[in-house]
């Protein structure tokens, strides 16, 4: 009882893994507006350069639900240190690097920094009191996408007061600062699932990963039709059936299939990969969009900075109703929420499709854009959580963030050629390619509401056995948000 009351406060753990979750999420997306910047410093070409992102997309896909195996099997709390440190390590390499063959490198190191997602969430689920658990969840589910955001906010003015070579300085100083803090208050977590990495599921899921991110990240270069392209969308697909039968024989897997196919976990996963197609699509492209010169006839001209802007609603309703969804699941049900996020998601897209007149359109799009991710990412993270058992708990919110990051590399492929297919004389894309990719990204989310109906309610899918809320719900409060527990539909 003793070594228990010495334990860290929960709130202090908080503050320590928020730390961590938001400079990864501030390096997803801190080089999205600079690209051109960075294409022109190191003296490369557009093709080129935009692996500096999909190099970062493949390798956080890869690593995530590796190193949230590995951190059940030997501790969370020495892994996420270790996760921590990989994205330092990246991010001193990323801001040193002359070229871009260095820089590439660098992104994928970083792209190690994707194991601090699951890792949180399972320190969240060995840590906190069972009352709580659920608010922290989707109070570090929310600052995941609020991140994302975020950096495309602060990109311009961090190039504008130094250079690009701060977005990669600053997120190594806060990596650091949450590396030495989790080491030393961060509590290492109890629980532990024996066993070893089996690795030829783990070599099979990066190289099915691999032909199909490269496959989608080049179709618009190479052609749809490509012989190439045709082939890497083969190879996954027979790389894949061959990861799915290794997992079921394998004797320690790297992902339990049988727990995927739990109704809970593949419907939230679902719906993951088509909000993922959405939000990364958009974080990519509507800067593009308001940055494109007046002369077009669509575009508003806007600075790096002035684009970034335009993101910044989004940002904000998404951390503020992220608080609150869980609270406003306990009333109606975890999975209308998610519903109801997807259709307020969809609408939002159907704006930036057709209100091209003015920014405060824009704004108004982006903004109902927050609401409705807020409430579906907070309520999915809370029903991957209490669908499985402690052990998994990394292995599965770790697969549901790594299928919204697929969902991105996705997206970010459809969008570039949907918005490329027919450019105008002056090279540039045409404003019906902006509508047309923003309806698409429109119809993904309006799937994603249909596929949300199909996730099941009841409480025989809870295996977490939650406190009843206290009667003063607003008083349980940590860094970041409230931490009140989500009661069982």
């Amino acid at each position: 009882m003793a070594s228990e009351t010495r334990r860290t406060p929960h709130q202090v753990t908080f503050a320590v893994l928020a730390a961590g979750v938001s400079a990864y999420a501030l390096l997803q997306s801190l080089v999205t507006p600079v690209l051109p910047t960075i294409q022109e410093s190191l003296h490369t070409n557009q093709n080129t350069v935009t692996w500096v992102l999909t190099a970062y997309l493949l390798s956080a896909s890869i690593f995530t639900p590796i190193m949230g195996r590995i951190g059940d099997m030997i501790g969370k709390e020495r892994v996420f240190v270790a996760t921590m440190s990989a994205l330092a390590a990246g991010s001193l390499l990323a801001a040193l690097a002359t070229n871009v063959q260095v820089m590439i490198i660098a992104r994928v190191i970083q792209g190690i920094g994707g194991g601090v997602l699951p890792l949180a969430f399972g320190i969240i689920r060995d840590e906190f009191p069972k009352e709580k658990l659920s608010g922290a969840v989707g109070a570090i589910a929310s600052l995941i996408a609020v991140g994302a955001g975020l950096g495309i906010v602060l990109a311009g003015p961090i190039v504008n007061a130094l250079n690009y070579h701060w977005l990669f300085w600053l997120p190594m100083i806060l990596c650091i600062v949450a590396a030495v803090a989790a080491h030393f208050l961060v509590p290492e977590s109890p629980i532990r699932t024996p066993g070893r990495i089996s690795w030829l599921p783990a070599v099979l899921l990066s190289a099915w990963l691999v032909a199909l991110l490269v496959a989608l990240s080049q179709a618009p270069v190479w052609g749809w039709a490509s012989g190439k392209v045709i082939g890497l969308f083969v190879a996954a697909v027979v790389l894949a059936v061959g990861w799915v039968q290794v997992e079921l024989r394998a004797a320690m897997p790297l992902i339990d299939m049988k727990m995927m196919r739990l109704p809970a976990v593949w419907t939230n996963n679902l719906v993951a990969l088509l909000f993922g197609v959405g939000m990364y699509a958009t974080f990519a492209f509507l800067p593009e969009f308001v940055q494109t010169p007046k002369s077009t006839g669509y575009g508003f001209g806007s600075s790096i900075t002035e684009s970034g802007l335009i993101l910044l609603p989004m940002s904000v309703a998404m951390f503020f109703v992220g608080l609150y969804a869980n609270r406003f699941a306990q009333r109606v049900g975890g999975k209308v929420v998610v519903v109801l996020g997807s259709l307020i998601g969809t609408l939002s897209l159907a704006l930036l499709a057709f209100a091209h007149g003015a920014t405060w359109e824009l704004y108004i799009a982006t903004a109902v854009m927050g609401v409705g991710f807020g409430l579906a990412f907070a309520a999915m993270s809370s029903l991957i959580v209490a669908a499985v058992p402690p052990e998994q708990t990394g292995v599965a919110s770790g697969m549901n963030a790594n299928i919204r990051t697929i969902g991105g590399s996705i997206g970010a492929a459809l969008m570039a050629s949907v918005v490329t297919a027919s450019p105008a004389a002056d090279g540039l894309p045409r404003e019906s390619g902006y509508t047309n990719g923003f309806a698409m990204l429109g119809g993904a989310l309006l799937v994603a509401a249909f596929a949300a109906m199909l996730i099941p309610v009841g409480r025989r899918l809870h295996t977490v056995d939650f406190a009843d809320e206290p009667e003063h719900a607003e008083l349980a409060m940590v860094p970041g948000g409230t931490v009140v527990g989500d009661k069982p539909e």
